[in-house]
């Protein structure tokens, strides 16, 4: 299974904002953000003229490392999106949004996305009681997503608890916070999907 393995920071320095990556590290003063606001490398903090397809590009990148999607996925979700009816930027967003790595953070059961691949990787997660250990898995309206019986015990799930306490659930998902279970009520809508994304840039890109 392919992923990014290098410096997760240099990804929110490159786009200029908090991915979130990091999970508790992105809510303290050590994030890279904070403490180096400007572009990775030797020639990070020099200004440079942004053409037309250099705009588009960053906005796709910073989907794509949003939700943690390689490129060739990333294509994929985008052809997807294309054959569908309706506004393509929002319906990729949404299919983004419906993978089950990003519903697992969404619920407030991970601090990041990189953490909730990884618990659905070592099969912590079950849809409709059954154990899924695949991160790009689609979820649909009905789903119910809930945690492993041992993993609901565990003290790492109290941590995840403590530090993401208060995260506003999406309307789109409801949450049992009692019994660590969450049920998927509908598809998302634009207004459900809070990442500062251009997605019409996006599909200017893929236009071309």
């Amino acid at each position: 299974m392919a992923r990014y393995t290098d410096a997760s920071c240099r990804l929110c320095r490159r786009e200029g904002e908090k991915l979130f990556l990091k999970g508790e590290r992105c809510y303290t003063g050590k994030c890279a953000v904070v403490r180096r606001a400007y572009a990775p490398g030797q020639h990070g903090q020099q200004r440079k003229k942004q053409t037309e397809y250099g705009i588009q590009l960053r906005e796709k990148q910073k989907a794509r490392r949003f939700y943690g999607v390689l490129e060739k996925q990333f294509e994929k979700y985008f052809e997807i999106a294309d054959r569908k009816r309706g506004i393509t930027g929002e319906i990729l967003l949404s299919l983004l949004e419906c993978r089950l790595d990003n519903v697992i953070y969404r619920l407030g059961l991970a601090c990041s996305r990189p953490e909730a691949r990884q618990l659905v990787s070592h099969q912590h997660v079950l849809v409709n009681g059954k154990r899924v250990n695949i991160p790009s898995y689609l979820v649909k309206v009905g789903d119910r997503i809930s945690l492993s019986e041992g993993f609901r015990k565990s003290e790492k799930l109290k941590s995840i608890v403590e530090m993401v306490g208060g995260r506003v659930v999406p309307k789109w998902l409801t949450y049992d916070a009692e019994n660590f279970i969450g049920q998927v009520v509908s598809y998302p809508s634009r207004e459900d999907i809070d990442i500062q994304v251009k997605e019409h840039l996006i599909v200017e890109l893929y236009s071309k």
